[in-house]
C-alpha cells in the first residue's frame, strides 16, 4: 500500500510541476511559476525512490499507469475535459499492467 500511496503522490507532483512549465509558456503565467514547478519534480523524483520495488525501472514501468490515471483526473478537474470512453478504456488497459507489474510473481534475484 505505500508503493501505491507513493506512486499517487509522485504523479500528483509531477502533472503539477510539468503543469507549472505549461502554464509560463503556453498560458503565459508568470516566470515565478518555474520555482514551484521545479520544487514539485524533485518531490515527484524523491516520491518515486519509496516505492517497494527493488529495480528502478520497473518502479517506473507500474508507475506509468497510476500517472496516466491521475493525468486523466487532472484533465476532467483541473482542465475542465471529462475523458471520454476511450481514455477510460485505455486507462484500465495501463492500471492493469501496472498491477501485473507490481504484484506479479518474480524469480529470487
Amino acid at each position: 500500500m505505500t508503493t501505491v500511496a507513493a506512486y499517487i503522490g509522485a504523479a500528483l507532483a509531477e502533472i503539477a510541476g510539468c503543469f507549472a512549465f505549461w502554464a509560463w509558456l503556453r498560458l503565459d503565467k508568470p516566470v515565478w511559476w518555474i520555482g514551484p514547478g521545479l520544487a514539485s519534480l524533485a518531490l515527484f523524483a524523491y516520491l518515486l525512490t519509496l516505492s517497494g520495488s527493488a529495480a528502478a525501472g520497473r518502479a517506473y514501468a507500474a508507475y506509468g499507469g497510476i500517472y496516466i490515471a491521475a493525468s486523466l483526473l487532472w484533465l476532467w478537474a483541473v482542465e475542465g475535459v471529462r475523458p471520454d470512453r476511450w481514455d477510460l478504456i485505455g486507462v484500465s488497459l495501463c492500471l492493469l499492467g501496472a498491477a501485473i507489474i507490481m504484484v506479479g510473481p518474480r524469480a529470487p534475484v
